[in-house]
C-alpha cells in the first residue's frame, strides 16, 4: 500500500542513515521461509541450512502476513549509525506486554487462521513471555546463521550508505531518492513509498527519517511511517548480487610485483568503501596487517580515508583505480 510522509525543513536536518543487525536477522529469516524467492542468497542458504532446520521459526513466520504489517515492536528503530544488536534486543524485552498483545492479534489477524493456531493462542495467551521468548530466538538466529558472516555483510551496508550519503551531499533528498530504490520518490518535500497518493493530509515526519539499507530486505522497499514510530525506511543494499562471491577481481601480476600480494589485492579488491575489519575478513589477514598495507597504500595516494560515525571507511582515489584496473601498468 502507497505512503507519503511531508517533511518540514527542520526534519530534513534530522535525516539519517543507520545499519541495523536485527533488520538482516529478520530478513534472513523471511529469507528461509521462501527461499526460491531470494536467488541472490542462495550460496547463504546452501552454508545454513543443516543450522536452520534445527530452529523453530514458526512464530516469527506467524507475525510475518504475507500483505500485511508485523508488530511494530519487533522492528525498534535503531538509535545509532551502526547499532549493535544487544541494544536492539533490550528494546524488544522492553515492551509492554499489553502492547505487544494488540499488535500480536493484529498481525495474527492479517494471516486467515493464524489466530487459532496453537501457537497463536499461546502468543496471545502470554505476551510477555512471547516477547521474552521472540527476543532469544533472535539471539540464537543470529548466533547460529548471521555471526560468522557480519564482516562482509556489514561491508556491503557500509558500502551503500558511503554511496548514497555521497549522492544526498551532491543533489541532495531529490538525488539520493532517485537511485535508492525504484519505489521511493521525492517531490516538493514529500516522500513516496509505492505509488502516488494524492497531498491531503499527509502526515509530518517526526524527529526526521531513518534510512536503513539491508541485505535481506530484496527486493523491495519497506516502510513505517504510523506514529509513535519515526519514519523509517528499509530498502536493499547495493552489491547484494555480489555478497556471496567467494573471491574478487585478481591483481595483475605487474600490480603483485609492484605492490607485492597483499596491497596488489587489497587495492584491486576495493572496489567500494570497505572498513579494515571487512578487509581483514575477506582477504583473511590479521587487522594489524591489513592496517599497515592500507597506510601504505594511502601514503603512496592510492587511498583515502573517512570517517562514517565510529567507522573509516577506504577506497581508491582516481590514480588508485587506474593502477588496479591495469590503466598505468
Amino acid at each position: 500500500m502507497p505512503s507519503r510522509m511531508r517533511f518540514a525543513a527542520e526534519e530534513l536536518l534530522r535525516c539519517r542513515f543507520a545499519i541495523s543487525p536485527l533488520r538482516e536477522a529478520q530478513g534472513a529469516i523471511r529469507t528461509l521461509s521462501h527461499p526460491d524467492r531470494h536467488g541472490y542468497h542462495l550460496p547463504w542458504l546452501r552454508q545454513v541450512r543443516t543450522i536452520a532446520a534445527g530452529l523453530d521459526l514458526t512464530a516469527f513466520w506467524l507475525l510475518t502476513p504475507e500483505n500485511g504489517h508485523g508488530p511494530d515492536f519487533l522492528h525498534p528503530v535503531p538509535a545509532l549509525p551502526l547499532a549493535a544488536l544487544e541494544d536492539e534486543i533490550a528494546a524488544i524485552r522492553a515492551t509492554d506486554p499489553d502492547l505487544a498483545r494488540r499488535q500480536i492479534a493484529q498481525a495474527l489477524a492479517q494471516t486467515p487462521g493464524a489466530t487459532d493456531t496453537r501457537r497463536g493462542r499461546a502468543m496471545l495467551a502470554d505476551p510477555a513471555g512471547t516477547v521474552r521468548q521472540l527476543a532469544g530466538q533472535y539471539e540464537h538466529v543470529w548466533s547460529a546463521l548471521l555471526a560468522p558472516h557480519w564482516p562482509r555483510l556489514r561491508a556491503v551496508l557500509e558500502a551503500d550508505v558511503a554511496y548514497h550519503a555521497r549522492r544526498l551531499a551532491d543533489g541532495g533528498m531529490q538525488r539520493l531518492f532517485t537511485g535508492l530504490h525504484p519505489l521511493l520518490s521525492w517531490s516538493d518535500g514529500a516522500l513516496t513509498v509505492g505509488g502516488s497518493l494524492p497531498d491531503a493530509r499527509l502526515p509530518s515526519a517526526r524527529g526526521g527519517l531513518v534510512l536503513v539499507p539491508s541485505v535481506f530486505f530484496w527486493p523491495e522497499a519497506g516502510s513505517a511511517f504510523d506514529p509513535p514510530w519515526q519514519p523509517t525506511v528499509v530498502y536493499p543494499a547495493r552489491g547484494v548480487g555480489g555478497l556471496w562471491a567467494r573471491s574478487g577481481p585478481s591483481a595483475s601480476a605487474a600490480l603483485v610485483r609492484l605492490l607485492g600480494a597483499n596491497r596488489a589485492a587489497i587495492l584491486t579488491g576495493l572496489d567500494a568503501p570497505t572498513t579494515t575489519t571487512a578487509l581483514a575478513h575477506r582477504h583473511e589477514l590479521a587487522m594489524s596487517s591489513v592496517s599497515a598495507h592500507l597506510a601504505v597504500l594511502r601514503d603512496a595516494g592510492l587511498l583515502r580515508s573517512r570517517r562514517y560515525g565510529h567507522q573509516v571507511l577506504y577506497e581508491r582515489t582516481p590514480l588508485g583505480i587506474a593502477m588496479a584496473t591495469g590503466g598505468l601498468i
